[in-house]
């Protein structure tokens, strides 16, 4: 009986191995793949929107997500089985030209982790592509949550306004440099009515920020400061 049982198992998992690898164009296995695809597009849009670093336009681009994984197990299903749809899809897409504007590395990537799915899923490769995409995403979640761990300094862009006083250059650049680990001077403007000083800073925790702003504060009369957090500045 256990010979039997071992056998009847392998002939399953044949079965199924033959059923989601198969070069026809099956109605009811595309649409099982066009719905497993839309699943995995939910869970790259969650993992988008909360592990990514991107500030501008996530859920404009996060729900592009879905249409290239569903278009792109469409079009690999149906030209896999046909040359001749395979040649034709390469000139096609070499009369297409694509000119959509990729601000942030980190957007290209879900876009070729969307791209992969559809491909996958579309080669009836399922099984697969869903343990390798699923574990991709938590492997790149879990990285992103260590190095926000491990990293947690900040730069800053510091501006400082205050009267034409030249000789007060020293005793700033001294302050700002006490409360940061890194203070590097980008900028310093004199005119006939006031200075104008930005120093690029890597600072640990907001304490020192206040510790700056307060200091400057005490020992000069009339300053300006105001801080910008360059770490969550969008790419231009």
């Amino acid at each position: 009986m256990a010979e039997v049982d071992k056998i009847k198992e392998v002939d399953v998992l044949q079965g199924l191995n033959q059923l989601w690898s198969g070069d026809e164009l099956v109605l009811h296995i595309l649409i099982a793949n066009l719905l497993i695809g839309f699943i995995l597009s939910l869970a790259v849009m969650y993992h988008y929107r909360k592990f990514s670093s991107v500030l501008t336009n996530k859920s404009t681009i996060s729900r592009v997500f879905p249409f290239i994984i569903l278009t792109t197990i469409l079009i690999i299903s149906i030209v896999k089985s046909s040359l001749a749809l395979s040649l034709g899809l390469v000139g096609a897409l070499s009369i297409v030209r694509f000119r959509t504007p990729i601000k942030e590395p980190e957007e290209l990537a879900y876009l070729f982790i969307s791209i992969a799915i559809g491909l996958g899923l579309g080669a009836n490769q399922t099984i697969n592509t869903v343990f390798a995409s699923l574990l991709i995403l938590l492997m790149m979640g879990f990285m992103k949550k260590k190095m926000d761990v491990s990293n947690s300094s900040k730069d800053y862009y510091l501006s400082i306004d205050m009267d034409n006083i030249e000789g007060d250059l020293p005793s700033i650049v001294e302050i700002v440099s006490s409360h940061s680990a890194k203070a590097d001077m980008r900028r310093y403007q004199v005119s006939e009515d006031f200075t104008n000083i930005v120093f690029f800073l890597d600072i640990e925790d907001v304490a020192s920020l206040n510790a700056i702003t307060q200091e400057l504060k005490q020992k000069h009369e009339g300053v300006t400061v105001s801080f910008i957090d360059q770490s969550k500045m969008p790419a231009i």
